[in-house]
This record gives structure tokens, sequence and C-alpha cells, in this order.
């Protein structure tokens, strides 16, 4: 019999044993003895937990982490104090726990302590903290377990903020709820809703980001559009006023795809540069500076970028050819690359080839691998690194499935 103690602290992992060890045992055997307690002990083994596999989607926030499966069904792990995980509970997971029964999921979006999500038939869900009406079912309770959002069955991608949500529809309108405290609700007002209300009458909505409180979307034609919170300039637009209705930024009508964060956005471009604006504390922003940015500016000069991701102060990528990359702050490992130092340009994590998903927290990082495999790092005071454990990472670790 051995004892793990796992302290929530970063980088701290104590060792103990059971009281059966006496002082009269042989010292043969007590060494060989320890020798298993440290080794089944081991923060990397998921504390002999299967390796959590078939991930399709995986979507991130704060201090919890969400992810679909290629069955369809939904897995959850981290912080749950207000129900955030789905599971009935408000009691946190150190490695995924499944959510619900059903198996007809297509996508999910994390928000700071909710989730919504889209089943096959077009369905909205959502679940978790709802003070501001950030669920969406005209109330502004609490729901543990996924609750249906109205009756439509057209809604075909949703993105979440802090305490808002926003969704679209197959007929290519933009629908948000929750809080509008900066204009994010894109309404023209400042006024929360407890229900989806439609963002203007515009019918060509195509891609749409939420960051902490502002939000970023393409149109079909391929212009770019913002509104909500703007004190960092994330908005885009040359100035740090908030905006309640939808803004054109600029005039150039290729990107592709977007990222919003807590002060700053991410976005890529058709021919596969990257560009970021906002704020640019610990060189988030990933051009060399701290220097914030009103408008969008190109990083580096590379054309090989094929996702990005925006956290809370860091920023990660992935290229054409698999390679993963992270800037920005790094106090609890967030960028994966072994050490706590921020970086003010993109720097590769790690060597591999295979990554082809990643969602950036707030103070951790998880990405998916083409195996299907998922892998976390950073900050891991509630679990949401999905090992096991209360430890931080500084580098990739698998993440685990339940006994």
């Amino acid at each position: 019999m051995q004892i793990c103690l796992f302290d929530a602290k970063p980088d701290k992992f104590k060792k103990g044993r059971s009281s059966f060890f006496y002082k009269d045992i042989p010292i043969l055997i007590l060494i060989f003895s320890l020798t298993l307690i440290l080794t089944s002990c081991d923060p990397n083994t998921g504390n002999g937990a299967e390796p959590f596999t078939s991930v399709e989607v995986v979507a991130t926030e704060d201090n919890h982490s969400i992810a679909l499966k290629d069955d369809g069904s939904l897995w959850a792990w981290g912080s749950n104090d207000r129900g955030q995980l789905g599971d009935g509970t408000t009691t946190d997971h150190r490695v995924p726990i499944k959510v619900g029964t059903a198996t007809n999921w297509t996508t999910v979006s994390v928000g700071f302590y909710h989730a919504i999500a889209l089943k096959d038939d077009g369905s909205l869900w959502a679940w978790g903290h709802n003070a501001n009406g950030q669920l969406g079912d005209n109330t502004t309770t609490r729901q543990n377990s996924p609750i249906r959002i109205g009756t439509d069955t057209d809604w075909i991608s949703v993105a979440t903020g802090e305490e808002f949500s926003v969704a679209l529809k197959d007929d290519g309108t933009l629908w948000a709820w929750g809080i509008n405290s900066s204009g994010q609700l894109g309404d023209g007002t400042t006024t929360n809703k407890t229900s989806p209300g439609k963002i203007g009458t515009d019918t060509n909505w195509a891609v749409m980001t939420a960051g902490f409180y502002h939000v970023v979307a393409l149109r079909s034609d391929g212009s770019l559009w913002a509104w909500g919170a703007n004190q960092y300039g994330q908005l885009g637009d040359g100035t740090t006023t908030n905006k309640s209705n939808p803004v054109s930024i600029g005039a150039d009508k290729n990107w592709s795809s977007l990222s919003g964060g807590y002060g700053h956005t991410m976005a890529i471009k058709t021919n596969g540069t990257l560009w970021g604006w906002g704020f640019n504390g610990s060189g988030v922003l990933g051009d060399g500076t701290t220097i914030t940015r009103l408008t969008p500016i190109p990083i580096g000069v590379d054309s090989d970028w094929a996702i990005v991701s925006a956290g809370g102060g860091h920023t990660v990528a992935i290229k054409t050819n698999g390679t993963l990359w992270g800037w920005g702050f790094n106090s609890d490992g967030q960028l994966g690359d072994g050490t706590t130092t921020n970086r003010l340009r993109p720097v590769q994590i790690g060597a591999d080839s295979d990554w082809v998903a990643v969602a950036a927290g707030v103070y951790h990082t998880v990405a998916l691998k083409s195996d299907g495999s998922l892998w976390a790092w950073g900050a891991n005071y509630t679990g949401q690194l999905g090992n096991g454990t209360l430890l931080n990472r500084k580098i990739p670790t698998r993440v685990y499935a339940a006994d």
C-alpha cells in the first residue's frame, strides 16, 4: 500500500508511505518498497488510468476543459464549482468524466464558468454559471447539467466569452445573450439578455470568436467586424472606445480564421499569414515587443499558419506542417517550452509535427494530436490538465481517462 500526496501548489509532488513500514523491517525490503512507491506515484502515469483518446474537438477556458470524442460523447474535467462540467454536480474532477449519456454532440464552446454545445439535430444546449443569463434559458439560475435552449434546430456554431454567448444559425444570422456591459451582444445597447437576441439584420455572417468581453466575426465576403470591449484596442478599429454595434475593421477581405483572448485578438488570412492586435503585455501578440496595437499588424513573415488560439495572456498556434508554437505570458508553463519565461515571439513547442488542434486557456493549454490523443500543460490548480494530479506542467503531458 502506498500514499501519494498531491499539493495544489505548482511543481510540488510529495511521496509518502503507509504506517506498516516499521523501523525493524530489513533495509533491503524497505528500499524496494520505497522504489515501488516512487514508481507508482509518477504523476505522468495518470494514477493508473488509461490515456484519453479518440478526441475530435477540445475547448478550454479558465480552469476547466471539455472534449468531444469521435463517438459523439462529451467529456469534461477541472473546476466545477458552478456546475460548468455538466455532470450534475459541483465536484471538481482531475481526469475527464462523461457528460450525460448523449452521443450526438457535434461541437462545444467553453466560457469562464459555463458551456454551450450543439447536437447533430441543430439544437442548442447550455450548462453552468448563469448569473447574467449566459445560458440563454430566460433565467439566471445555474444549471449543473445540459439543458436545451429554445426549440430551434438551425444552429450551426457557437462561441462563448466570460459571461456571454454567441451563436450562428444556418441562415447566416448571428445571435447573442448574457452580460452586455461593454456592448458585446452587438445589439446597440448595454442591456443584459437572458435569451438569444439577434444581432442586426444581416444574413451573411460566417465565422465568429468571443474574447473575454468582445466579439470579432467574419462575413461571407471575408470582411472583418468587431464589437464590445475595446480598452486595449482588441477590436482593431484604431481606437480604444467600446462598440455596441458591429464595426468594420479595415478594408481587407481575405481573413479566414479568428481567435479572441482577454484583451487581444489573433487572426489568420487566406494566404497563411498571422496577424494580431490589442493588448501586448508579455508579448502576447508575438511581434517581438510589448507595445499595444490598435489595428491588425502582421506577426513575422511566415505564411504557413493554419490554426491560432488566443488565451488570457498567451497565444498558441499550429503551422501547416503540424508543428506547435507558443508565445506571451508563461508564468505557469502554459507555453509548453519547458520554462516559465515569457516569449515575445513564437517559439516551437517540442519537435512533434502531428498536432491538429489547440486551445489556450487563461493559464494552461490543451492540444490534440492526429492520433486522437489529448495533451495539456500549464497551471493545474483544479485538475484542468486532466492527468489525475494538481501539478503544473511545463511541457505537454497526456490527458488520462477515469478508471
